[in-house]
């Protein structure tokens, strides 16, 4: 491959993080030092989030990036997007860079969305005819032009996240990132994302695209590469890196997490969350079981959220105790269970997010991914025997009946008159 058909190359790269433990803030400087006499061992451990990754992107190429939570996909990107340096090796990029890594990124909340194109535009090292050119398509994309000409910090973080991607796909960058955001929009804007991306890299752009849904990395992407841990454990076909990401999910769910170093404000924190039993049949009730635990004194008013996924990352239904009425009980220790009767899933396997959060809030108490997983037994629930095509199409399996009936001559007259 000649050089002049390389658009982003990775050679050695790895990311070190230093995580202290047994820190705390103080007040004055007597109570720092005390606490310094009193923990000398106080230990700094080394956290390597990326190791030792090589990687060759072409132009044109659309890569997707893909691994379980914590296996260095964002940390990654963000060295790619020059937000932060390597501890060691080389990244060469060959082009500018457009990057949508968090909702909001490069947005001044206190300019308008109008000034927010342009200064993103300016940044990415365009001129004002350029930007003028495209302003109105980005405009049109997003849908906020009732509020082009209200600061950011106002919008949604969907009208965030839409705004954002337009102005990436749409300014003239060679190289495209696209991190998890587009989660955040409804999914009529999932699909303009996906099918502006296509158009993306059809007109010979760039993009390295990190998502768990496989659906659309399948759909998206020539190539993936799977990893995990900070480390590269494969670079190929889709197909293969998407195998290789469900074979951690089949081995089932990694050792418990420390709840302290989980997101969220800390309040309550999840001790463990376990399914019921480890395979239910389709059209058997789900049942997950779980305790929490306070973890500060100050009550807070809380409410409990899950959500399901697939074997290839969709979200199969979302479950948040308010749409039902569900009333969080205060308790230092408080243990229960979601109960899922419907929809009938389809065979495979299923994992759960699982959150605690204040009520009709944004925020996050402790939010949990990957808190457990359970299978569903490959046989279907239907009286009679069914095809491939029940398990082909459609996300799940549906609980339905068909009624007909013969209409008769003098029904038939009754409706015409």
């Amino acid at each position: 491959m000649s050089s002049s058909d390389v658009a982003i190359e990775v050679r050695g790269l790895s990311k070190a993080y230093r995580i202290a433990h047994n820190r705390e803030n103080h007040l004055t400087l007597v109570s720092a030092l005390v606490h310094k006499l009193r923990h000398l061992g106080t230990s700094v451990e080394t956290f390597w989030a990326l190791k030792d990754v090589n990687l060759q992107v072409k132009r044109g190429e659309v890569v997707g990036i893909i691994g379980k939570n914590g296996a260095g996909k964002s940390t990654l990107l963000k060295v790619l997007s020059r937000i932060t340096t390597p501890t060691r090796g080389r990244v060469d990029l060959y082009g500018r860079v457009g990057s949508l890594l968090e909702v909001g990124t490069g947005f001044h909340g206190e300019l308008t969305g109008r000034e927010n194109i342009y200064l993103n535009g300016a940044i990415l090292g365009m001129s004002r005819s350029e930007i003028r050119r495209q302003f109105d398509a980005i405009v049109d994309f997003a849908g906020v032009e009732k509020f082009l000409d209200t600061p950011v910090k106002r919008y949604s973080s969907g009208m965030y996240v839409r705004l954002a991607f337009a102005v990436a796909a749409h300014l003239r960058t060679e190289i495209m990132i696209v991190d998890e955001v587009l989660a955040v929009g409804d999914a009529e804007f999932q699909q303009k994302c996906l099918g502006k991306m296509k158009d993306v890299s059809s007109d010979g752009r760039t993009v390295l695209f990190v998502s768990h849904n496989m659906q659309a990395v399948s759909r998206l992407c020539s190539r993936a590469v799977c990893l995990r841990r900070g480390e590269v454990i494969y670079d190929g076909e889709v197909a293969g890196a998407i195998e290789h990401y469900l074979s951690e999910y089949r081995g089932g769910s990694e050792a418990e997490v420390d709840p302290n170093t989980r997101a969220g404000s800390g309040e309550y924190r999840f001790v463990w969350v376990r399914p019921a039993k480890e395979m239910f049949a389709p059209e058997e009730e789900k049942v997950i079981h779980f305790r929490i635990e306070r973890r500060k004194e100050n009550p807070v008013y809380a409410a409990l959220c899950a959500q399901v996924y697939n074997e290839l990352g969709a979200s199969v239904c979302l479950l948040d105790d308010m749409w039902v009425k569900h009333q969080f009980p205060e308790g230092d220790a408080i243990e229960g269970s979601l109960h899922i009767r419907s929809p009938w899933f389809k065979p495979g396997t299923y994992r759960v997010d699982i959150q605690i959060h204040p009520p009709g809030g944004h925020e996050v108490i402790d939010y949990f991914a990957d808190a457990c997983s359970f299978k569903v037994a490959p046989q279907l629930p239907y009286p009679s025997a069914a095809p491939e095509e029940a398990l082909r199409y459609g996300t799940v399996l549906a609980d339905f009946d068909w009624k007909t009936h013969v209409v008769t001559p003098v029904e038939e007259s009754l409706s015409v008159s």
